[in-house]
């Protein structure tokens, strides 16, 4: 038994990593554990031994990866919710089998976190050598000949961004304090995640731009696909928190994500009636999240079985996000679409009394 809350996927899956190592006798691109077939049989899983990590597009996967395996980088481009940060995290378990590599992007993100920084009381004492030096997670990525893994570029600053210019066109990076170099080893290569959101924050220029390939995550394209998406998430997560087992609660399961998918798309399912969306996105993995949430109070505080006692509240949590406009619109979504369901009365009650 582990302590860790979450593993990281290269320790949680190591098993099902093994399994495809043994029996892959493709060709591997240099420094990759894994041939791109069996990488993209681990990602999508094979429907026996190796269990799905993302569920969409094969095609998408596949794309993803045979641009891992030339010389450019990759950037996973979504929506929230749509699974950027849990496919890098995947795809670099698989191809490095590390995963932890991980700039963060953020309006703070200094160029350190992409280039290097300092050991300030050995720089002091002794000057600038390697010693003092403190490697990034991309400078270790080149050295070691693995993936690096940038999340929310967009949200980095724009000269933060740019530091990655050479180190993607000339597999370099540059130590001007000692004069030195650091050469990208075989393997070496960088997946960026950024929200589709995000547009006008810091937007990539366009020498940093053709440096990626960009593959664009969709959303799930039907509601049984968002459906199982949540099911195995939530399994899983209530496995790794070990909570009492719940019944999976399809039904409850099927109520949220169409009651996301309504709210998201603007139109209800039948495409009779719109309705008015809400500000906040209303992602697959904010139906995971509620879902998940409902399942800890069936199981501490109800009777073990997933009611729609359970979930309201946290529907009602991820809908209203602005208290003023997005009540407006939860109302009016709860009175003309939720109420008039016959077989969602119970549903519509718990709502109203969340509410």
């Amino acid at each position: 038994m582990t302590t860790v809350l979450r593993a990281h996927a290269e320790d949680q899956y190591a098993e099902e990593l093994e399994l495809l190592a043994k029996d892959d006798d493709r060709t591997r691109p240099p420094g990759w554990k894994l041939s791109p077939w069996a990488v993209t049989t681990y990602i999508l899983g094979d429907g026996d031994r190796i269990t799905p990590k993302y569920i969409g597009p094969r095609r998408i996967v596949e794309v993803a990866v045979a641009t891992l395996a030339t010389d450019r980088a990759l950037l996973l481009l979504g929506v929230p919710g749509t699974a950027k940060t849990w496919l890098s995290e995947h795809l670099a378990a698989a191809i490095s089998g590390d995963s932890t590599l991980l700039v963060q992007g953020t309006a703070g993100t200094a160029e350190e976190a992409v280039r290097y920084g300092w050991n300030y009381a050995r720089l002091l004492a002794e000057g600038p050598s390697r010693e003092a030096l403190t490697p990034s997670p991309v400078m270790r990525a080149m050295a070691e000949g693995r993936l690096a893994r940038v999340e929310e570029l967009t949200r980095m600053p724009s000269d933060v961004q740019d530091a990655l210019i050479t180190v993607l066109s000339e597999k370099t990076l540059p130590i001007p304090e000692l004069n030195e170099e650091v050469q990208a080893a075989r393997g070496f290569n960088l997946i960026a995640t950024a929200n589709d959101r995000d547009r006008g924050v810091n937007d990539l220029s366009s020498a940093l731009r053709r440096r990626f390939n960009t593959v664009v995550l969709p959303v799930p394209g039907t509601p049984e696909e968002e459906v199982d998406i949540v099911s195995r998430r939530v399994e899983q997560l209530g496995r790794s928190l070990e909570l009492p087992e719940v019944p999976a609660g399809m039904e409850e399961i099927r109520r949220v994500v169409t009651v996301f998918r309504e709210l998201r798309t603007g139109v209800t399912e039948d495409g009779r009636t719109k309705v008015k969306s809400p500000s906040g996105t209303l992602s697959t993995a904010e139906a995971i999240s509620v879902i998940t949430n409902g399942v800890a109070l069936a199981a501490h505080f109800g009777d073990g079985v997933l009611r729609p006692s359970d979930v309201a509240a946290g529907i009602i949590g991820a809908v209203v996000q602005d208290p003023v406009s997005d009540r407006v619109v939860w109302r009016e979504y709860l009175e003309t679409v939720v109420r008039e369901r016959e077989d969602w009365r119970d549903f519509y009650r718990a709502c109203r009394d969340a509410g």
